[in-house]
């Protein structure tokens, strides 16, 4: 159970957070990866800085009895997503604890990847809220999602 999540494909990092978690010892890629939940749903980041969050998730293996994309993976992915732009923002000396999750689901998907972005809509010292939306192969929106984090001090002072 205390096995790390396999690293994803590449995350594309600022420089200036690259920089920042190097000078750690931190392995970014496992630190902003999408966990062992979002690696079982298949979740991949494929980019990722404080002002936007780009992720993946495959419908196949994620659906309700209907055969339609789960709203319950559609919250995973957006609160990944919201997540990871949330501990960006805070940088290293904070952790990102989601206090409030909503989702909107407009349509149904039955296969095909779906893509979240998550872009801040506010951006303060204690706390972060973003707007993921998640579209199909199509580019028609599928979930409209807000997520808002408290932003704690990192446990030892990171």
């Amino acid at each position: 159970m205390g096995e790390q999540p396999p690293t994803q494909s590449p995350v594309q990092f600022p420089q200036e957070i690259i920089d920042e978690y190097a000078a750690l010892g931190v392995d970014l890629a496992a630190v902003f990866s999408a966990g062992h939940l979002g690696t079982r749903m298949g979740v991949e980041i494929v980019e990722a800085s404080p002002e936007r969050v780009v992720g993946t998730m495959p419908v196949e293996g994620n659906t309700q009895p209907y055969g339609l994309l789960h709203g319950g993976a559609s919250a995973v992915l957006a609160e990944t997503l919201g997540s990871i732009g949330s501990m960006l923002h805070g940088g290293s000396r904070k952790v990102a604890v989601g206090v409030d999750l909503n989702c909107t689901h407009h349509r149904g998907v039955r296969d095909g990847l779906v893509t979240g972005v998550a872009t801040p809509v506010h951006r303060g010292r204690t706390t972060a809220t973003y707007e993921i939306v998640i579209t199909d192969a199509q580019d028609r929106r599928v979930c409209s999602a807000r997520l808002t984090c408290l932003l704690r001090d990192a446990p030892g002072g990171a």
